[in-house]
């Protein structure tokens, strides 16, 4: 294809034709007929766009947050098949409600205080999603109360149902409180509350439909919380709902952070270009791609959790960071004197093939996210796989239109031209010295240093949550407040972990099995973090006790199986399936850190495979933190893999593009090093790799890779010209290097506001991704370069050995 070299001084050097449309002749072949047809075609065009993005934008307004317990918890992996096979059995122990209702001015001994707890319990039994036949109060008839008298055992509700709040019943309520054993469990230690305990279900019986987290929360609040908290009486509530519901809340946060990132980018693109034609239309065609995200997520039936909300910024965000050499390629050409239409044609050519395979590397980044078996995870690729889709659409085909009309301002070309003069390229002639041998072999040997010292940071990296309560929040936020609440006013941590002890059927309560769990209960509770246990054997010991006159010498498992069966039949039947073939262990956690996660799995694991065997299997896991365990466990396993496919299929797409293993590598190693640095910047800010956290790195190779072909796509464009290596790269920095400047500190601005956020985990986000934009604009302007000159040095000599080390570099 024909190039042409404009004689106007500010860009000799830039010709209107991508030289890898010549190097890749299919290719070039294509853009043309799409060249021709598109701006051919300008108003059938915008026709289109406008119709479909009324048809999408009329489904992004039926779009709703969305969340489910079930898309957090890894279906496939082992833990999750065998929690269920006996789901029914163990719901209370995972997706449950914690309510407590606190006095302030006495006990939980008086008619008023019961009426309260007897009101908001009935208030909580209606709410739809609550699993009522499970849900525990004082109040239900499934909390019983034991004792042993001289005719035997006798037993009965904690409240009696002839309760009138007569002096007489509240002295009879305390005392089956106390004979109930729940103390600690659903009473406080110090009697100044009581506690309900709602398992809920993640799909309505009478429906058929999900349920919402976000309207249950919404109702806990309205119906129990603003309802009957009051000056006297405080509420407090925990649970995986009560998060998500927060966290739906935040959503509103986020919009309004998205609204400041919009301004900021306007005004920094404007302080840039000095022109409202190009900052208007970037930020219309941007803004666009989010709406038909939006759109497509509702046509495919995909909600909007709060783990992937973020992603319709990230979208906007790649979007702006392609429109900007859009943007600055549409004033260069401007200036080399061509007209509106030509320099909208010749933006097109010369960003259609590293904007594409920017684009599909950003698409590459997350879809690998699919590795993932954790159904929010791979929900979240899809939306992100679905944002690059259509920014490909609006940002390639959509805005070289709308630039066809709208051109450049004629204050942006002198913009444009003032950026070229000799006496504003001061900082570029500086930064092209990293081209020079010694400049680059002090850029490589400081990364290589900083690379080192990243590595011995970043294996302090933790696999799941750092903090007690939930880390999505902040610590001092509400929902943690309540938290801290439970923890210091129950003996009975929410953080569950049960194990499944499997036996044959009628044989859970046989001494055999007694004798190993005993022997396992005992062992686990000698383990940190493990504060204490249950099974099916402790209200048996009790049973058999009471069946012995009380003598707490019988309080023992028995080879004697008439006086086992008998003290079976007296303990709860939640202790056990109803076949009697599986009784859950329960340890009651300190919290849920990675690292008490991570000792309590190897302590059960290790006494499995010790002890397995002989009618008796112990089986991994249940339980709130059982669960977490296992998503802990499948991201560990699948970071590796994920990250592999990262590097590797956008390593292997900037190979097809530039045809050289050099470039390969002077592209790729500055996006690993900006990698490691921000693991360990995780490793010391106490940030762990989790769902919420995990997709940073994916994003931060896709859009640091842009960076680097945008600059080398640009660079091969002087070096082809017979400029030398120094010569091309103050060339790249001139036109290429100024826009990935701009989009490195817009993104950054953009994101930096995040770390005010109320969402913890949006703040991380921030950070990290502040962090990540900024290091890998840095790293694509330093390293490349750098070791461009060191892995090709021939092309740093004269024109002729510098067209020979490029002929050698193409050739592999």
């Amino acid at each position: 294809m024909k190039q042409r070299f404009p004689s106007t001084p500010a860009a000799s050097a830039i010709s209107d034709t991508d030289v890898d449309l010549v190097h890749h002749g299919k290719v070039g072949r294509v853009e043309t007929r799409v060249e021709r047809w598109l701006f051919g075609h300008r108003l059938t065009v915008l026709t289109v766009f406008a119709l479909l993005s009324v048809f999408l934008g009329w489904h992004a307004l039926q779009l709703r947050p969305t969340a489910s317990f079930e898309k957090m918890v890894p279906s496939r992996h082992p833990y999750i098949a065998n929690y269920l096979a006996y789901e029914s059995q163990l719901r209370p122990l995972n997706n449950l409600v914690r309510i407590a209702v606190e006095t302030t001015t006495g006990d939980i001994y008086t008619p008023e205080y019961l009426d309260l707890l007897k009101r908001i319990t009935d208030e909580v039994f209606y709410i739809p999603g609550v699993d009522r036949g499970n849900l525990q109060s004082l109040w239900t008839s499934n909390v019983q109360w034991y004792e042993v008298t001289e005719d035997g055992l006798r037993s009965g509700t904690v409240i009696p149902s002839n309760f009138d709040g007569s002096p007489e019943r509240i002295r009879e309520v305390r005392v089956n409180v106390g004979r109930s054993n729940r103390i600690g469990s659903l009473v406080a230690s110090d009697h100044r509350s009581a506690a309900i305990l709602a398992p809920l279900l993640e799909v309505d019986p009478q429906t058929g439909e999900s349920l919402d987290y976000g309207q249950f929360a919404r109702r806990l609040e309205t119906l129990v919380r603003d309802k009957y908290q009051t000056d006297g009486v405080r509420i407090h509530i925990t649970g995986f709902s009560k998060i998500i519901g927060d966290l739906i809340d935040g959503i509103f946060d986020i919009a309004a952070f998205f609204a400041v990132t919009v301004l900021l980018t306007a005004v920094v693109l404007y302080w840039y270009s000095r022109c409202w034609r190009g900052t208007l239309s970037t930020l219309f065609c941007c803004g666009l791609a989010v709406v038909w995200q939006l759109g497509v997520l509702d046509v495919l039936g995909l909600g909007l959790d709060p783990y992937s909300v973020l992603v319709p910024f990230l979208t906007f965000a790649i979007g702006v960071s392609h429109a900007v050499q859009n943007i600055n390629t549409m004033a260069a050409e401007r200036v080399a004197g061509r007209s509106v239409m030509e320099a909208a044609r010749a933006t097109f050519r010369l960003l259609f093939i590293p904007g594409t395979i920017a684009l599909v590397c950003d698409a590459v980044g997350f879809s690998t996210l699919m590795v993932i078996d954790i159904r929010v995870i791979q929900e979240l690729a899809i939306n992100a796989s679905v944002g690059v889709a259509v920014i490909i659409v609006t940002k390639m085909f959509l805005l070289p239109v709308i630039m066809s009309y709208a051109g450049s301002s004629p204050r942006a070309l002198e913009q444009y031209r003032r950026r070229m003069r000799p006496e504003r390229q001061a900082v570029n002639r500086f930064l092209a010295r990293f081209t020079e041998p010694r400049w680059a072999a002090a850029a490589v040997l400081s990364a290589g240093a900083l690379l080192a010292g990243a590595f011995l940071q970043s294996r302090d990296l933790k696999i799941g949550d750092l903090d007690p309560g939930a880390p999505e929040l902040r610590q001092d936020s509400r929902y943690n407040r309540d938290v801290q609440f439970f923890l210091s006013h129950y003996s009975t941590s929410p953080d569950v972990f049960a194990v499944m002890v499997r036996t044959p059927a009628g044989e859970c309560g046989s001494y055999p099995v007694a004798v190993v769990v005993d022997q396992f209960q005992w062992r686990m509770e000698n383990v940190p973090g493990v504060e204490a246990s249950s099974s099916l054997f402790g209200p048996m010991k009790r049973a058999i006790a009471g069946t012995n006159g009380g003598d707490l010498r019988w309080a023992a498992i028995t080879r004697n199986r008439y006086i086992s069966n008998a003290g079976h039949k007296r303990v709860p039947s939640d202790t056990y399936s109803p076949d009697c073939s599986m009784l859950p262990v329960l340890l009651f956690l300190a919290d849920h850190k990675a690292e008490t996660l991570t000792r309590v799995v190897a302590a059960v694991e290790d006494f499995a495979r010790e002890n397995n065997g002989d009618g008796v299997e112990f089986l991994l896991a249940a339980g709130n933190a059982g669960i977490e365990a296992a998503t802990n466990t499948v991201i560990k396993e699948s970071e590796a893999t994920m990250l592999a496919l990262v590097y590797g299929i956008v390593a292997l797409l900037v190979l097809w593009e530039f045809k050289s293993w050099r470039v390969t590598v002077a592209i790729m190693l500055p996006l690993f090093v900006t990698s490691v640095l921000c693991e360990a910047i995780m490793a010391r800010l106490g940030i762990g790799v989790k769902v919420a956290t995990l997709p940073v790195v994916a994003l931060g190779v896709g859009i640091g890779v842009d960076y680097g072909i945008y600059i080398y796509n640009r660079l091969e464009h002087y070096l082809e010209q017979g400029l030398t290596l120094r010569a091309a790269y103050l060339e790249t920095l001139k036109t290429t290097g100024s826009a990935v400047t701009v989009t490195g500190v817009t993104l950054a601005l953009g994101v930096m506001t995040w770390t005010f956020s109320t969402i913890k985990f949006q703040a991380d986000m921030g950070l990290l991704l502040t962090f990540m934009f900024l290091w890998n604009m840095v790293g694509a302007i330093v390293m490349i370069p750098a070791l461009i000159s060191l892995l090709m040095p021939g092309l740093r000599g004269s024109p002729a050995d510098k067209r020979a080390a490029a002929a050698c570099a193409k050739a592999g």
